[in-house]
């Protein structure tokens, strides 16, 4: 039985809000380098090598950030994947302004389109950190996204929805993520012969996901893996290098079998 968040002790609350508070300040300083989008191939020097097709390495990784967030929060998990043999990394930024997930996941749809054509790959591989994981599942399940995403790795993503902070709510896209919403009843129906792989990181000291564990993917219909991660907040997930490794792992392996669960301990 998993243990409620307030009955774990005191000490890794502490520890795990004192990484969230010293990643936050960090990410305050680097937050205004992310608001532009990276350049692209087409605006690369002529002589620049291109990038290899498809078969000859890993497919592009596209990663979504976080509400009210920006690329800037994958700074550390892009050098991580880079070192590791990822070549083709990529970014995009939705506007802080953006009001509805649908919305946002047809505009990701065009980037991944457009992504596809410029590198001869058939598939990416998608990273979201909390609403972006939602936005890209979103894509998958009803925008038929599962031809283009191979492998969606989600952080601390709500999909079963969060009912933190009630005030929050006065923002449509934070309505959306509530338990309950319409957005919320669309991802439980059915889903059959889904091509994508599911593999959703969870933290049980996560402040932002309420109740505990709703971050976890449970859908029958789809290819899951759920891994549980201890000793660290939301905010750590998309940097703290044990989480990377595990980041690598799943985009480096085969299909999992539907329903695994895992778990990293980061304590």
């Amino acid at each position: 039985m998993r243990i409620p968040p307030f009955q774990w002790p005191p000490l890794m609350w502490l520890q795990a809000t004192a990484l969230d508070l010293a990643i936050l300040t960090g990410h305050l300083l680097l937050y205004p380098t992310g608001f532009t989008q990276e350049r692209r191939d087409a605006d690369l020097p002529a002589d620049t090598t291109k990038l290899p097709t498809e078969g000859r390495a890993h497919p592009p990784v596209l990663m979504v950030h976080g509400f009210v967030d920006n690329r800037s929060v994958f700074v550390l998990l892009r050098r991580s994947l880079s070192r590791h043999g990822w070549r083709h990394l990529e970014f995009i930024n939705y506007s802080p302004l953006t009001c509805d997930i649908p919305t946002a996941a047809a505009t990701l749809g065009e980037r991944i389109e457009e992504i596809c054509a410029r590198t001869g790959h058939r598939r990416v591989d998608v990273i979201g950190h909390s609403l972006g994981g939602l936005i890209a599942r979103y894509y998958v399940q009803r925008l038929d996204g599962d031809e283009r995403i191979r492998t969606l790795v989600t952080l601390g993503t709500p999909h079963e929805g969060t009912s933190v902070v009630p005030i929050a709510s006065a923002h449509p896209i934070v309505r959306q993520m509530r338990p309950g919403s319409a957005v919320m009843k669309e991802l439980r129906l059915p889903a059959p012969g889904c091509r994508t792989r599911f593999v959703s990181f969870w933290s049980d000291l996560d402040p932002l996901m309420t109740p505990v564990g709703t971050a976890r993917i449970d859908h029958p219909d789809l290819d899951t893996e759920n891994v549980r991660v201890t000793g660290v907040g939301h905010l750590a997930l998309p940097v703290h290098p044990a989480v990377a490794a595990g980041i690598r792992r799943v985009l480096g392996s085969e299909r999992s079998a539907a329903g695994v669960d895992g778990a990293v301990s980061v304590a």
